[in-house]
């Protein structure tokens, strides 16, 4: 299976953008595989250094997880800020020390004021959906390329569907240069 579509600009990306790999992962805020994997993700990124380019694209599956789509929406308001990437290092953070399920409006409201953004403001982005259009986008992107499940990964955008471990994921970015 393949990425559809590419990694572009538009994309939330950690690292430089000619790097030789490229490590996509579909993920749902509220998923608890998904934020026992993003510490995962973080040990590659330390052991590569800025090589992979590093992409997270929202899959939240709201049957199964109620709140994934507001966090993913809490996630985009904090990237209006220039600051996506703390919110998505602490919604997980938050998740694997309290547990997904006490995502809500407490919890948005904390990680808001945490990461130095207005908490009132992210609270009524979330309640207004103000970014479910760039969700459903990454949603349906996720869908075209065969994803089923989160967390979900893309190697050089091809689907990898090895064990979801520091080393596995490093050999596996290592050997596609």
């Amino acid at each position: 299976m393949t990425l559809k579509p590419p990694v572009s600009a538009n994309d939330h990306a950690f690292g430089t953008r000619d790097a030789r790999a490229t490590l996509v992962e579909y993920g749902d805020y509220q998923c608890p595989h998904c934020a026992a994997a993003e510490p995962i993700v973080r040990a590659v990124q330390r052991s590569l250094g800025s090589d992979p380019l590093f992409v997270f694209r929202n899959f939240p599956m709201s049957e199964l997880h109620p709140a994934a789509e507001a966090a993913a929406e809490l996630a985009e308001a904090a990237a209006a800020h220039g600051k996506f990437w703390d919110a998505h290092h602490a919604i997980f953070a938050w998740s694997r020390k309290y547990g997904p399920e006490t995502f809500g409006r407490d919890m948005f409201a904390a990680i808001a004021e945490g990461i130095g953004i207005d908490q009132k403001g992210a609270l009524d982005a979330i309640a207004e959906q103000r970014h479910l259009e760039r969700i459903r986008a990454d949603f349906e992107s996720g869908v075209r390329s065969g994803v089923n499940g989160t967390p979900t990964f893309f190697v050089n955008g091809l689907r990898y569907d090895g064990d979801p471990d520091t080393d596995s994921l490093v050999l596996a970015l290592v050997g596609e240069r």
